[in-house]
């Protein structure tokens, strides 16, 4: 194959000439720009290459494949350089310097695996190579890892991205969103001005939500038509055309490397990186699952990889504030060189737990949660659609009867102004887009907790619903109701009724029959309520700029507007043959002292 003519530079980051002392703890760095790496297709891509200065024996490569131009990890690999590591920061097909045309997704995989041969032919590779990168650049680990290269010793994919499952869309429901992040990637060059002006995009999502804009229609209304959005919503279950971009159950069963998965309380790519986890659990070896480690931190999606000590109006406690790039060298120096295993890592899955703010430890992750709490939901004579007049969650079957209503109506956009205004960047503990949909939604309160209750893991809830339409989508929130009445919002999950039954499948409602709507995909916690808190339950439609508009038609979702329009009277049932419930975590009483004496 036919290789264009080295461009790469060799600078010296330090004063010292470039044959000096073999590396230390923190060696000089040299960077090689302009690396040209080839594809078996005749593609080549561009990397950086980060390598201490003065090295004498080759050493682990840890490779960054990312769509975020390859220069935005100029830190990391300074830092992985300096203590041992050779670092290498590429370009993905398409993007930044390197050649070929980017696809989402589609291409890692392939791509992953030649990169990491390639670089395990290198003079100055051991043969051992590593990855590091979060969301796109996690996902992009697990599609190497399926492809089986051969010099691939361990993964680290942090919030990894799930394509199909959490993002462009996440339970079958797509984000306006998918619009601006594929603007952040169009073309070679970095659009990061363009992604990052909020205002702009803001307007653009409360622009087309008010005008009833069929979410076909978004990325030329956006100004940036695109044929993969058009793809991407042309595909709306989960199926073949998403399937192809993960690992299969065969392809999870064949790894045999140590895997550390890293994923947050609020990481919005969580359902993804869990779903990764989940799925080699369920598949892999035995002697692969001791070796696939987990953490759960408080943290949003940044933050999996620089964790801050407030989020959106919770504060963090110190614990929490773990020094990333420390734990990766450490796990690659216990992988890679014989070095010892971090000493955070005291057992399989560690978890962070808020109220207290400390970290706990278990040997699965269905080990986190002692058991589930049953609230039953009732009400009096149907009142429950206010925050200060809700309905109730209680403990024990008892005798309940009654129902609750909503209706929602699309055309409705009266909440998006005051939507579109919240800038207090405390949206966890803000009630005021919550008390906004006053009148339009259920809500139900426990009593307060008689005692300090931790939970941990994942909610459920049970709904028995009739509708009088043929589709629509629900939002179901849970939040922490302190003492002193403030909130804070915990987990949520959402749900297309047309794909109640299966996300690989569409079945439309039959109006006026009652159905078991079963909430499943709840996002992981680990909080300490204190004594005297209660939980909140919100059930409600999902009408906001910020989601894809279901019209309630039973029709094509993705080409509905104004004109397609039902409103929708939806009746949860709460009597003693149809008995609605939440289902709530409770965490486990293990300490970290006793995971660590079974390790």
């Amino acid at each position: 194959m036919l290789r264009a003519a080295c461009c790469a530079v060799l600078l010296s980051i330090a004063a010292s000439a470039a044959a000096g002392p073999a590396p230390t703890a923190e060696a000089p760095v040299d960077l090689q720009w302009g690396v040209k790496i080839p594809l078996r297709d005749g593609v080549e891509l561009q990397g950086t290459l980060y390598r201490p200065q003065g090295e004498r024996e080759a050493l682990p490569c840890i490779l960054s494949l990312t769509p975020y131009i390859a220069q935005n990890y100029h830190d990391r690999g300074m830092y992985f350089a300096a203590r041992g590591y050779v670092f290498a920061s590429v370009d993905v097909r398409g993007r930044g310097n390197s050649g070929g045309e980017f696809t989402p997704f589609l291409q890692e995989a392939k791509d992953g695996h030649d990169i990491v041969e390639w670089l395990a032919k290198q003079s100055y590779c051991n043969g051992k190579i590593t990855m590091w990168g979060g969301s796109y650049g996690g996902y992009d680990q697990w599609a190497t890892a399926k492809e089986k290269p051969a010099h691939l010793a361990t993964i680290v994919p942090v919030a990894a991205v799930m394509p199909g499952l959490d993002f462009p869309m996440r339970g079958n429901i797509f984000y306006p969103y998918d619009m601006r992040w594929l603007t952040y990637v169009s073309g070679r060059a970095t659009q990061d001005k363009l992604f990052g002006d909020e205002k702009m995009w803001t307007t653009l999502f409360r622009s087309a939500h008010e005008a009833h804009a069929p979410f076909n229609t978004l990325d030329t209304r956006f100004g940036n038509p695109s044929p993969i959005f058009q793809q991407w919503i042309a595909n709306p279950l989960q199926g073949e055309y998403w399937d192809r971009l993960n690992p299969t159950n065969e392809q999870y069963a064949a790894l045999d490397l140590p895997i550390l998965t890293v994923t947050g309380h609020y990481d919005g790519d969580q359902p993804g990186a869990l779903a990764f986890y989940a799925r080699h659990m369920q598949h892999g070896s035995a002697s692969a699952r001791d070796r696939h480690y987990l953490i759960i931190g408080p943290w949003d999606h940044a933050g999996t990889r620089t964790p801050r000590e407030e989020y959106a109006g919770l504060k963090l406690g110190k614990a929490s504030l773990l020094d990333m790039n420390a734990l990766h060298r450490e796990w690659y120096d216990w992988t890679l060189k014989d070095g010892r295993k971090p000493e955070f890592l005291k057992a399989r899955v560690a978890y962070y737990v808020t109220g207290p703010d400390e970290w706990r430890y278990a040997d699965t992750l269905d080990a986190v949660t002692a058991s589930h709490a049953e609230y039953f939901l009732d009400s009096d004579n149907g009142r429950a659609n206010d925050v200060y007049a809700s309905g109730r969650l209680e403990t024990g079957k008892g005798t309940r009867s009654g129902a609750d209503r909503y209706v929602y109506d699309p055309l409705d956009v009266s909440a998006a102004e005051g939507d579109a205004a919240d800038e207090s960047g405390s949206e966890l503990t803000d009630q005021r887009p919550l008390l906004r949909r006053n009148g339009k939604q259920l809500v139900y309160h426990t009593a307060p907790l008689d005692k300090d209750t931790d939970i941990a893991g994942f909610f459920r809830f049970s709904a028995w619903l009739k509708l009088d339409q043929r589709d629509t989508d629900f939002s179901v929130d849970v939040y922490a109701i302190a003492p002193d009445g403030s909130s804070l919002f915990l987990s949520n999950d959402v749900l297309r009724a047309r794909h109640r039954e299966s996300l690989r499948e569409s079945v439309l409602v039959t109006p006026g029959k009652v159905e078991r709507y079963e909430f499943k995909n709840f996002t992981f916690v680990a909080r300490r309520l204190a004594r005297g808190s209660r939980l909140r339950l919100v059930v409600g439609p999902i009408n906001t700029f910020n989601l894809q508009k279901n019209y309630n038609s039973g029709g094509v979702v993705n080409a509905e507007g104004a004109k397609d329009a039902r409103t929708v009277t939806v009746e949860l049932l709460h009597d003693a043959q149809h008995p609605s419930a939440l289902y709530v975590p409770l965490a486990g009483e293990r300490s970290a002292a006793v995971a660590a004496d079974k390790r």
